[in-house]
């Protein structure tokens, strides 16, 4: 089976010398060596690297290529120490003619041979002056060693035991035509696609073919194993930086340093489960195109024990880890954010917002889109009414935060305490009020909801929600009460990256006063507060002492609905994550309840109000994540409880 879902792959730029032959092929095999210790499934040499690529009129010398031939056949024979695949590029002669090709070897045999398609020749480029392009060729099989070998540009090759696992190669310059042959790779299967290459630096050049590179990976839904030509080869027009890249899915996810002379070897650990996941769930990746057939060339399994992970798992993965990435992030919510309210707001003529302020962080949050917005609009703040409504469980301090942050913004402020209200209600309906239960709480929180509507109606105004993702995904929100808006802001950003957000603004857009209210509401404990406070004064009802830590329930939201991963992933990737942090045991704890949780509040998703995607990962019943309200948790409990 898989590592969950993980497959180990490299990206290897040798040290080189033109025309070398036997010295190349020692540094050949040192890799492959290496790999082979590494446990990499799969290792991707440059273009024509038994040679090198700036041979020139060698390529029409026979010593050269018989020369080739011979470091072919010993690397053939090295391989059997081992059951990896390697694939290493060479100029071989087929039917008379010569090609620039990869040939893929595992095991003591060649599996296939791929000549390159496309053959440049403009600029610096004159390859037409050696070798053919690969589309000509009317042959499916080369003899080699007296074997039969499947050859062409249309293979794809595949793990007998794994299905999931395959591979395609194209070589340089096929990356960079307007439909690369990795295109119809990816459509035919190909989970992973190779790129011999052989690719000059010139000032620009390097952020190009990255781009390229992460691209393709992108639109084919793959990982992509992109490694040039080094420093070895001849300087005598062009220099070689050995650039190599592993991408996945549209990000580098690994690269080498440039311009070493010695022998590098980039690997990491590509989610083939998570790719096809991705296509599973992308229905237009499977609409047909003019029909193409590839070749299925079957590899010899490879077993893999990958003890530990080398690519890094982030605890919170709805949070870029890059700060100017995150900085830009922000902004660019913050943007969508304020430009779904305003639309709505200009679709109903509507010039008036209403929020209920909590002094907590989704509140906050929703204040300032609200804010944002009419400064977008060029309404004044006044048109902002916020209502602060203290119940029970109101401490001191966020009531401070609450008034705190109205009077900055200069919104129209109401200050309505509920608990009068709430006592009455609990005498019409019989309910004893020295009884804290869910009565009790979700009185006030409906209550709340109520005043906000009716204000919302008598102002002509619109109740922007304040609820988050990571309260969706558990259902922690009063049915009809606070889980019932007009337009909902906050609706598709999880609590971790809330935090962010309003960490964000008070770093970046507010006064130093307005900046301390923020990151005070940053480390305030979430709370409802719909319990009374302590003897203190201070917060007795916590959320995340009552749910779980809402970073391990946002990361177990992001896998299971971004990746389709199931329980034992999800576990397994949790525990290196927060290994510092979070033992197994609470790990599986806070799994199992979000399981419990996810399935059995989904009534609450089905009827959310409208609010803005703003990421990947969104549960509105009107786009990403139809579920049934009914559906049964228990084959995810029960995989749990195998673990």
């Amino acid at each position: 089976m898989l590592n969950y879902g993980f497959v180990r792959v490299g990206a290897a730029v040798p040290e080189m010398k033109v025309a070398d032959c036997k010295f190349n092929t020692k540094k050949i095999i040192e890799i492959m060596e290496d790999a082979a210790d590494k446990k990499v499934y799969l290792t991707v040499f440059p273009e024509l690297c038994i040679t090198g690529y700036t041979c020139g009129d060698l390529f029409g010398q026979s010593l050269l290529l018989d020369m080739a031939m011979n470091s072919l056949k010993e690397i053939k024979q090295e391989s059997s120490k081992w059951e990896n695949v390697f694939i290493v590029g060479l100029p071989l002669l087929i039917d008379q003619q010569l090609y620039n090709c990869a040939a893929v070897i595992q095991g003591g045999k060649i599996l296939g041979i791929v000549p390159k398609r496309y053959i440049p020749n403009y600029n610096e480029f004159y390859e037409k002056r050696w070798f053919r392009e690969g589309k000509t060729l009317t042959t499916d099989f080369v003899n080699l060693f007296g074997e039969n070998v499947p050859c062409g540009d249309d293979l794809i090759f595949q793990d007998e035991l794994l299905k999931e696992v395959s591979f395609a190669i194209e070589i340089c310059e096929d990356l960079w035509m307007p439909v690369p042959p990795s295109s119809t790779h990816a459509k035919n299967g190909a989970i992973i696609l190779c790129n011999l290459s052989a690719s000059n630096e010139i000032v620009g050049k390097n952020e190009y073919r990255k781009m390229l590179v992460t691209s393709q990976s992108g639109k084919c839904i793959s990982a992509y194993i992109y490694t040039s030509s080094g420093v070895g080869e001849s300087t005598t027009d062009l220099v070689f930086g050995g650039q190599a890249f592993i991408a996945e899915y549209g990000s580098i996810i690994a690269e080498n340093q440039r311009f070493k002379k010695q022998s590098q070897l980039i690997i990491q650990d590509v989610d083939v489960e998570r790719l096809y996941h991705e296509r599973i769930n992308s229905t237009s990746f499977a609409q047909a195109d003019s029909p193409t057939k590839n070749r299925k060339i079957t590899v010899s399994h490879v077993p893999q024990k990958i003890e530990s992970l080398l690519r890094e798992i982030p605890k919170h993965p709805f949070v870029p880890s890059e700060m100017a990435k995150c900085d830009s992030r922000c902004n660019e919510i913050f943007l969508i954010q304020t430009a779904g309210l305003a639309k709505r707001m200009e679709h109903t003529g509507i010039e008036k917002l209403v929020l209920g302020i909590s002094g907590g962080l989704d509140s906050t949050l929703a204040l300032l889109v609200a804010v944002k917005t009419m400064d977008m609009m060029n309404l004044p703040k006044k048109n902002i009414i916020t209502v602060t409504m203290p119940g029970f469980g109101t401490t001191e301090k966020t009531y401070q935060h609450a008034t705190g942050l109205m009077n900055y913004f200069g919104t129209d402020i109401r200050d309505i305490d509920i608990k009068d209200a709430c006592m009455q209600h609990f005498h019409d309906i019989g309910h004893d009020p020295d009884i804290f239960d869910v009565t009790y709480e979700n009185v006030q929180a409906r209550e709340r909801t109520q005043i906000l509507m009716n204000i919302a109606n008598k102002e002509g105004g619109l109740v922007v929600g304040t609820g988050d993702l990571s309260e969706l995904a558990l259902g922690w929100c009063t049915y009809n009460g606070d889980h019932m808006s007009m337009y909902s802001v906050n609706c598709s950003i999880p609590k971790t990256l809330v935090k962010r957000l309003v960490n964000w603004f008070a770093e970046n857009n507010s006064s130093p006063q307005i900046a301390e209210t923020l990151k005070n509401i940053v480390n305030t404990p979430i709370s409802p507060e719909l319990l009374p406070s302590n003897a203190d004064g201070e917060i007795e009802q916590k959320t995340e002492e009552i749910v779980g830590p809402y970073e391990l329930h946002d990361f177990f939201l992001y896998y299971m609905v971004r990746h389709g991963a199931g329980p034992e992933k999800i576990l397994y990737l949790a525990k290196i994550a927060f290994k510092d942090q979070y033992d197994e045991k609470t790990i599986k704890k806070w799994l199992h309840f979000f399981y419990k949780r996810f399935f059995s509040q989904q009534f609450k998703r089905s009827c959310m109000p409208d609010g803005p995607k703003v990421g990947t990962v969104s549960l509105s019943p009107r786009g990403d994540w139809r579920m049934p309200s009914d559906a049964s948790v228990a084959l995810w409990l029960e995989k749990l409880d195998e673990i």
